[in-house]
């Protein structure tokens, strides 16, 4: 510990009651003294969160100290739904499974730090990702005084077999895969799957399949299409199949469908915030659905305007939520304007499931700016005058027709 930095009184750990987390909990005991609080958010993983418990005790956390919190209705509601609304996806594939759930974690690392007295938190984050730098930067948007730990920064353990040493002496139970080894790094929640690490970190290789979690192979998905409906409120989706559901319900029930049908893997390499290029596998099922609908319905109830003005400015609050700027003004700025932009984007999208793909295969709405009489090839009973088309065309080549004859003159 550096002698420069007052040692923390109390810290509240983000604990996951993985092999890095448990290594941080007993490291925070040893290096700095202090009284640990653990905070296990719910966010719908599939995993039983017991388990972190009884590790938590075993390493001598106090049962007052231990946090377990069921956020699966507020990370869907407040978190999820706001993000699919912006049609947001990071560098063309990737819907940011991972990203968006750091900042309510941080949210809550926060209100728990407040509420027990604490006067730092920790993350299990490495100095390699962007997970760092969304847990540090919500936590200075919520309340700047709270000190911040992240291990990784700070002690000698630089590799995963260090780290698999020091929990051995230490007597922390490591964790294995189905295959006998230590587990590929992961990280899950309600939206997504990643997988990291061990052969991934090889882009030349092909993932084996063993590294999909939730969703089976195209290969095995059923060989009989599902067609399904999803209605929408203002933007969110509210029902499947004519059947009201909570939102943390409906990704549930989405997952459920997109897994079955090898919907939703994806093998990305993207760009970190940080400067390097990271290969992972992602397995977002229900997200994949989610967003083939919501596209659907705003194709028939978003004005063309608005619809454009979206797209153009989702890269940057994409970019914004995978950077780690969920809680900054011009975050929220653009939430605003995309959630004005949904006001009418209500009705039910029909699709149809099969190997792998979501396919919208019908829309309606009582709210649909879609007008049959302008576009059909029939008799539209005066709905709509060809002959207008000529000036608006003549008008728009105007400019055209400038540049060609300049072009030509000085060319002479």
């Amino acid at each position: 510990m550096s002698a420069q930095k007052p040692a923390p009184k109390k810290v509240v750990l983000a604990y996951s009651g993985g092999l890095d987390t448990s290594i941080i909990l007993k490291w925070l005991q040893t290096e700095y003294g202090c009284e640990v609080v653990t905070f296990t958010a719910d966010l719908g993983q599939g995993e039983e969160l017991e388990p972190a418990r009884q590790k938590a005790l075993l390493l001598g956390i106090k049962e007052e100290n231990i946090h377990i919190v069921d956020l699966r209705e507020e990370f869907v509601r407040d978190f999820v739904f706001p993000m699919f609304r912006a049609n947001a996806v990071y560098e063309g594939l990737y819907l940011l499974g991972t990203s968006i759930a750091r900042p309510l974690i941080s949210k809550k690392l926060v209100e728990i730090a407040q509420a027990t007295g604490a006067d730092a938190v920790a993350h299990g984050a490495t100095g390699k990702g962007n997970d760092q730098v969304r847990f540090e930067l919500g936590v200075a948007a919520l309340d700047p005084a709270i000190k911040v730990i992240a291990p990784w920064r700070e002690w000698d353990l630089m590799s995963r077999t260090q780290l698999l040493a020091f929990a051995e002496e230490n007597q922390i139970p490591i964790a294995k895969d189905k295959r006998g080894e230590a587990p590929f790094s992961v990280d899950a929640n309600l939206l997504h799957t990643s997988s990291e690490g061990k052969i991934l970190e090889n882009p030349a290789e092909e993932a084996p399949d063993y590294v999909a979690q939730r969703i089976v192979a195209v290969e095995d998905a059923p060989n009989t299409p599902e067609i399904i409906e999803i209605t929408f409120e203002k933007g969110d989706a509210t029902a499947i199949n004519g059947e009201a559901m909570s939102p943390a319900s409906i990704l549930t029930k989405l997952n459920e469908l997109g897994a079955k049908h090898g919907i939703g893997l994806l093998d990305f390499v993207e760009n970190r915030f940080v400067g390097m290029k990271s290969r992972g596998v992602y397995e977002t099922p229900g997200g994949t659905i989610l967003l083939e609908a919501h596209r659907g319905i705003e194709q028939i109830t978003l004005d063309s305007g608005a619809g454009h003005l979206k797209d153009s400015i989702m890269p940057r609050y994409a970019e914004l939520i995978y950077n780690g700027f969920w809680f900054s003004p011009e975050r929220e700025a653009l939430q605003a304007l995309i959630d004005h932009t949904q006001e009418y984007v209500t009705g039910t999208v029909r699709l149809k499931l099969y190997k792998g793909v979501a396919r919208t295969i019908a829309r309606w709405s009582d709210y649909s700016l879609y007008s049959e009489k302008h576009v059909t090839f029939e008799e539209d009973a005066g709905a709509y005058d060809q002959k207008d088309a000529a000036g608006f065309i003549h008008l728009n080549a105007l400019r055209l027709r400038l540049v060609a004859n300049r072009n030509a003159r000085v060319k002479k």
